[in-house]
């Protein structure tokens, strides 16, 4: 059994050095929560190159239905749920918008004046759902992409996101997105690729996992 003189194996603390440690964290913590009283809708982006960009947001998503707000979600490249998302999210058909507006990637489509029609449309089904203050939640899945590819232009949907409620939240996901958009966001996280099964492994994607 640790005494108090005895250091701990992992921060060489004794135990009266890392109790007190643990309580001036919690002291900091506590009144950081005190001084952060308010609340605002969010402006989030989730990019960078590693996968889990989608999948974080609709963790979100979960959340947000899950206290029954209404929520809108928008797919700016990929064309459809695939089965096992849409089987979930069919419990909240009545809080749940969900519009697949893409019709694949660049390679898939091989039409560039088809891809900025497609976009921009996607782009004005998701102001309805942005200028909605209903809607507690909008997802513009990918849109990154469409910012990348220079099928949406990002003054546009700068522009775009003034005029959401303020107590709407609003996630944009893709590899990257533009800086202009990052300054503009409240919370930003970038997905860092490590290692993935396809490239280094030649492993497909699975059921579970990707879809």
């Amino acid at each position: 059994m640790e005494t108090n003189t005895e250091t701990t194996a992992t921060t060489g603390l004794t135990a009266e050095q890392h109790k007190q440690k643990m309580q001036r964290r919690q002291e900091v913590q506590s009144q950081r929560i005190a001084n952060s009283s308010k609340e605002k809708g969010l402006i989030i982006v989730n990019t960078g190159n590693g996968k889990g960009k989608t999948t974080a947001a609709l963790g979100m998503v979960v959340r947000s239905l899950g206290h029954g707000y209404r929520v809108a979600i928008v797919q700016f490249i990929k064309g459809a749920w695939e089965p096992a998302e849409k089987a979930v999210f069919q419990m909240w058909e009545k809080q749940l918008e969900f519009h697949a507006m893409g019709e694949g990637f660049t390679w898939d489509t091989q039409d560039r004046d088809r891809d900025i029609e497609t976009a921009q449309k996607a782009w004005e089904k998701s102001l309805t759902f942005i200028c909605n203050p209903e809607f507690k939640l909008v997802l513009l899945d990918e849109v990154n992409i469409a910012l990348k590819l220079g099928y949406l232009q990002v003054e546009q949907v700068l522009s775009g996101l003034d005029q959401k409620p303020e107590e709407t939240h609003i996630i944009l996901t893709g590899r990257g997105a533009p800086a202009a958009l990052i300054e503009r966001a409240d919370l930003v996280t970038e997905m860092t690729l490590v290692k993935h099964p396809f490239r280094e492994q030649g492993i497909k994607a699975q059921p579970g996992i990707e879809y």
